[in-house]
């Protein structure tokens, strides 16, 4: 028997989120009801209440509400939510999560099961399932249903969904996956411009008797390979695509944020680190290039992707962020860096070779590093750098455990 958390707005959607509960019980599996409601009165007793919650924070939610200001209410249950929840999992206290909402009381659900590790059992039952639902899944499992019909009553249509919704969630947390005999993690990040050099590492990992995850490094799936890593699932990290860096320090397309590179360091998890594909940025088409660019050098990838030529100063600047964030990595890192081309187009005779950028990246990590870190005569996409960076990260990981 597993317990459930269903989570609402107990104030306007009570009787709803009743109806859902009563649907898990009928499956043979416990419910914890908690209100995130900041209006009127429950309409149903919860397990833990709205106050409960906000104390969770050191928040004083009666303060905001005798304020009559809905929308700090709002943003502090949104911050307040997230730290309960994953209380409650780290307690072992729920074995999965969900809820019933319209845009307040999916914004304020999805910001707690956002989270919560991967792997664990979210299921938003949501007017806004049919929509752009990125800011609210933002990296994480989250199962969006759409509810057809608005979470206003109970009526044939909604019992169905509500109906189905327990019985997804109860399958959920059903479906034990058996880890004994799984290989532990490796996640990569690699880019078009790194491909090589990923396809030969890999192999060399999995023959270790490592399973590798490889993520592309296009803002979202840098964040996803964030989020993995600090759930504590990964044993090594193969970051030797960091071009994310350069899309966030030109204000380009695939920024991954200023938090990317913050993971290893949270869940103290060996890594090695390259600057790969730094040397670019990336926009859309080309006439979407700020005009403050356009004396840059720049590359057509396709119609679609424009790539920019970073500069010597932000070449600097990256080199700082790649040696600061690994600096904070308690767990074993180390910098390898490839001399000879950070990309396919980097290379000597290649639309991106800029030997003053490169000298000016390569300065900045020597400088501010205090992690080994390694220059090799190499490309990045030889099969001699993607060799050394798998060994390296192979001897950092054992390192690790031979102290443990």
């Amino acid at each position: 028997m597993a317990t459930i958390a269903v989570i609402g707005t107990l104030d306007s959607k009570g009787k709803e989120h009743t109806f859902l509960a009563e649907e898990i019980h009928t499956r043979g599996h416990k419910v914890l009801l908690i209100d995130l409601g900041t209006g009127g009165t429950p309409q149903i007793t919860p397990d833990i209440s709205r106050y409960e919650i906000a104390e969770a924070a050191g928040l004083d939610l009666q303060a905001l509400i005798d304020q009559q200001d809905r929308g700090a209410c709002m943003v502090a249950m949104s911050k307040a939510a997230p730290v309960l929840v994953s209380k409650l999992v780290s307690e072992g206290k729920i074995d999965g999560i969900i809820s019933l909402g319209g845009g307040g009381g999916t914004a304020l659900a999805t910001a707690a099961m956002r989270a919560l590790p991967i792997g664990f059992p979210k299921l938003m039952v949501s007017t806004l399932a049919s929509g752009n639902t990125a800011h609210y899944v933002g990296t994480k499992d989250i199962v969006m249903m759409p509810s057809i019909v608005d979470v206003a009553g109970l009526n044939r249509i909604s019992k169905m969904m509500f109906s189905r919704a327990a019985g997804a969630i109860c399958g959920m947390v059903e479906t034990k996956q058996n880890n004994d005999s799984e290989k532990p993690l490796i996640v990569a990040s690699m880019f078009g411009n790194t491909t090589e050099c990923i396809n030969h590492a890999k192999p060399i990992l999995e023959e270790a008797g490592y399973e590798v995850l490889v993520f592309a490094a296009t803002g979202t799936g840098g964040r996803t390979m964030e989020s993995l890593i600090e759930s504590g699932m990964v044993s090594g990290v193969l970051d030797l695509t960091t071009t994310e860096w350069a899309d966030e320090v030109v204000g380009a397309t695939l920024s991954a944020g200023p938090e990317r590179m913050d993971a290893m360091s949270k869940a103290q998890v060996p890594a090695v680190i390259a600057p790969g594909c730094v040397d670019m940025a990336n926009f859309g088409e080309r006439d979407s290039v700020p005009g403050q660019y356009a004396d840059r050098q720049f590359y057509i990838h396709n119609p679609q992707v424009t790539l920019m030529r970073t500069s010597a100063e932000e070449n600097a600047k990256i080199g700082r962020i790649l040696a600061q964030k690994a600096n904070a990595n308690p767990a074993p890192t180390q910098i390898l860096i490839p001399r000879k081309a950070l990309s396919v187009i980097n290379a000597e005779g290649k639309d991106f070779h800029d030997p003053d950028a490169d000298k000016a990246l390569f300065s900045a990590i020597s400088e501010h590093a205090k992690v080994p870190v390694t220059f090799m005569d190499e490309e990045i996409n030889s099969p001699a750098f993607a060799e050394a960076a798998a060994q390296t990260l192979l001897k950092l990981i054992q390192n690790t455990q031979s102290k443990a």
